[in-house]
């Protein structure tokens, strides 16, 4: 198994290299940050844009940039110069990224459980008025655009604070700006109170998909012919649903979880937006505003690194689920 997880991570290798190469053409020639100088009024002097064109490697060809920057990031770790002097782009994607994996990471758990809990539901009773509310509040759920229940639940905040007169939910940030300051115990309760609004925008988004796949899952399980066989042996109902059903009809949440993960950052991104969150999709967006193509690549892969993390930890969750497969 961990032979097979590290042949799964040396061919990502070759698909980061080759997206590294497609956003860096893109971004490239989306324009240069010299030129947002020469714009400026009165414009940055020629001899500064030649200085900062110089730093940044806008004087070579594209491909020997690309070259340059593949080489430095192998060698050395380095992720390049920023157009911003004072940032370090490997530092701001380490902190960066921690603090859009918490929200990622807890807003997917609580989707899965969601997901499975509705969804078996909703499959053992089928038609019922249960399963007709699980149905209505998922697709109800996907057909709310991301961002305006983003914007709905910091809203609702607002007012429920001011119609307190405490803060009860914070709406803009990910930590107060004396976090620093506090003792162990309160830098968790900030980050916590900081993580209920977002985290609630990003799993209910999340969790609609998922419980129509783990009800599907389910139901094709519950008709299959081992489980009438477990059934009809006189194994008890509960028995019966976790130990051979449950397991096997989690292997497609248990994909389509993976194959989702891009589509949760892409989620992670209008919800830090809306939320003031100093992540990695604010990150980005800093970046491509900027023009900063080295943050971007940075940005590219970092979220590309932790995508396919995810996917082999999906591969190897099926040997798991299911004792049938096995990796060799």
């Amino acid at each position: 198994m961990i032979a097979y997880a590290v042949r799964r991570l040396l061919i990502g290798i070759p698909v980061l290299i080759a997206a590294s190469i497609f956003v860096f053409i893109v971004a490239s020639l989306s324009g240069s940050p010299i030129d947002d100088m020469e714009a400026r009024n009165p414009p940055v002097p020629l001899e500064t844009r030649l200085s900062e064109a110089h730093r940044l490697g806008l004087d070579k060809p594209l491909y020997e940039r690309y070259l340059s920057w593949l080489g430095n990031l192998v060698m050395h770790g380095d992720f390049g110069q920023s157009t911003e002097r004072t940032l370090d782009i490997g530092e701001q994607l380490g902190d960066r990224l921690w603090v859009t994996l918490r929200l990622v990471f807890v807003a997917m758990l609580l989707a899965v459980l969601l997901a499975v809990v509705s969804g078996v539901i909703s499959a053992v009773k089928q038609y019922s008025k249960v399963d007709y509310g699980f149905t209505f509040t998922g697709f109800l759920a996907l057909s709310i655009p991301s961002f305006w229940l983003a914007l709905l639940l910091k809203e609702a905040g607002i007012a429920y604070n001011q119609s307190t007169g405490s803060q009860t939910f914070y709406t803009l940030g990910d930590k107060d700006y004396n976090h620093d300051t506090f003792d162990t115990w309160g830098k968790i309760t900030d980050i916590a109170g900081h993580m209920v609004l977002p985290t609630i925008a990003l799993t209910l988004i999340t969790y609609a998909a998922w419980s129509r796949y783990q009800r599907s899952a389910m139901l094709e399980v519950l008709n299959s012919d081992y489980v009438r066989l477990a059934r009809a042996k006189g194994l008890r109902s509960r028995q019966v649903m976790i130990r051979h059903a449950l397991r096997t009809a989690l292997i497609p949440l248990t994909t389509i979880t993976a194959v989702d993960i891009g589509g949760i950052f892409g989620g992670a991104v209008i919800t830090e937006t809306v939320f003031n969150w100093a992540g990695m999709g604010t990150y980005l967006l800093e970046s491509v505003t900027r023009r900063d193509v080295n943050s971007i690549l940075g940005w590219l892969l970092v979220s590309g690194l932790v995508v396919i993390l995810f996917n082999i930890v999906a591969d190897l969750l099926y040997a798991v689920l299911d004792p049938r497969i096995r990796y060799e």
